[in-house]
């Protein structure tokens, strides 16, 4: 086939600066033709990086799909909480889909994308579960399937989200309110339970979860504090600062607090906007720690860390077999076998190039370019239809720290089903 013609909704920092980026290796297979932005800045900014004809910069969805078909494939990396209708449109029209994750940010909207996955079997209809992808959860899944330690018996897996990223993403910004995104556990960790999916081989059974917002709160702002980082008397002391963890590192984050975050923006808009408030003093809800404890049909057993109280922002692990356990770090991308009975351990480092989530994100981008191009569905690990088991467990977690339940996820979701077709023929 021709060149792949790649339409990307949603020019921030995933789509832009990740997608774009990594769309622009392929210079043989795809081109990027297509735009939809609501802020002009990002519009203008990511037509001019890719030479985007006017009529193919769009502000608004609707604009866009006024249009048959312009392009083979859509990236949609907009706002959790837009996902779910341009997906839906985007299968009608006949596009290949890579979706940012969370697929969507309610339960009914991940039964209708589970309808729709099975609508439209002939579509590459992929989720950015780009942990599938990364060399070292592959050489993880390699140990499990080898038998060499023999049989899996339990999980323990950390999702250290890293004070400065928590207080970026989950205080400050975008995801920091459930009511205007989704949960923690689905907008930071479907990655998660999609990994843990993977590893175990066997759906989820059962959820248990505990946690809360624990600090980052009103009650632990102090009279001598600010508002905004910069009429804090404190500031200097404290981590969380808005002057530490934008103007003296240079973070991808930046890009999203400005387009170009020069020191002279960056403190411009600090002073006045969202991401120089002081922690203590946000419209933040999302919880900042949370324990998941979940058993799988295989008897598989696992727990799951979800904590903002960490200094690196990673991921660690280890796996316990009857014969012997696996630990291992993706930051370090390094793994540590023990096997019972041997004095020594095998460190195994892992290969990967520098691109972000550990290797993930460039894979998973070739992956889907590649299933198009050589109309391969079978080579796509992250295909929508298996995404859908992480977010219902992702949902079942956070309904059972809600309810402080042990809750089971077959009845979970069919209570979901019915829930949700009672309301669509209230509706209709």
């Amino acid at each position: 086939m021709d060149k792949i013609k790649v339409v990307i909704i949603g020019a921030g920092l995933r789509g832009a600066n990740t997608y774009g980026k990594y769309l622009e290796k392929y210079p043989d297979i795809c081109e990027i033709i297509g735009v939809v932005e609501p802020k002009k800045e990002r519009r203008d900014l990511f037509k001019q990086r890719y030479n985007i004809e006017d009529k193919y910069v769009f502000e608004k969805l609707e604009d866009f799909f006024k249009y048959e078909k312009i392009a083979d494939a859509v990236i949609i990396a907009n706002n959790d909480d837009g996902h779910y209708e341009p997906t839906k449109i985007a299968l009608e029209k006949g596009y290949h889909i890579l979706l940012e994750k969370p697929m969507a940010n309610t339960l009914d909207k991940i039964i209708h994308l589970d309808e729709l996955c099975d609508e439209y079997k002939d579509r590459v209809f992929m989720v950015s579960h780009v942990l599938r992808y990364t060399p070292f959860f592959n050489k993880l899944k390699e140990i499990v399937q080898s038998k060499e330690l023999g049989d899996l018996i339990s999980i323990q897996h950390n999702e250290n989200i890293g004070y400065w990223h928590f207080a970026h993403s989950f205080t400050r910004g975008n995801w920091r309110n459930s009511s205007d995104t989704s949960p923690l556990i689905l907008a930071k960790s479907c990655h998660d339970m999609d990994i843990l999916l993977y590893l175990a081989g066997s759906k989820c059974k059962k959820v248990s979860a505990f946690g809360e917002l624990s600090y980052f709160k009103g009650d632990n702002f102090k009279e001598e504090m600010g508002e905004n980082c910069f009429s804090c008397k404190v500031e200097e002391n404290c981590p969380y600062s808005a002057k530490k963890i934008y103007l003296n590192n240079k973070r991808d984050i930046n890009y999203a607090v400005h387009m170009n975050p020069t020191e002279e923006n960056l403190n411009e808009i600090l002073q006045k906007g969202p991401y120089g408030r002081c922690v203590y003093k946000c419209d933040n809800n999302v919880v900042d720690n949370m324990v998941s404890i979940l058993q799988f049909e295989n008897n598989i057993t696992a727990t799951f860390n979800l904590s903002a109280f960490t200094k690196d922002c990673n991921r660690t692990i280890k796996l316990m077999f009857s014969h012997g356990e696996v630990g291992g770090s993706l930051m370090e991308n390094t793994i540590r076998i023990k096997v019972f009975g041997k004095d020594e351990d095998t460190v195994i480092n892992i290969d990967t190039d520098a691109s972000g989530h550990g290797g993930g994100d460039a894979t998973l981008l070739k992956d889907f370019l590649y299933a198009i191009k050589e109309n391969s569905l079978d080579r796509v690990k992250s295909s929508a239809k298996n995404s859908v088991d992480s977010h219902i467990m992702a949902f079942a977690a956070e309904y059972a720290r809600i309810s402080d339940e042990v809750v089971y996820i077959d009845e979970f979701f069919e209570n979901a089903i019915d829930t949700t077709n009672q309301i669509e023929n209230t509706i209709f």
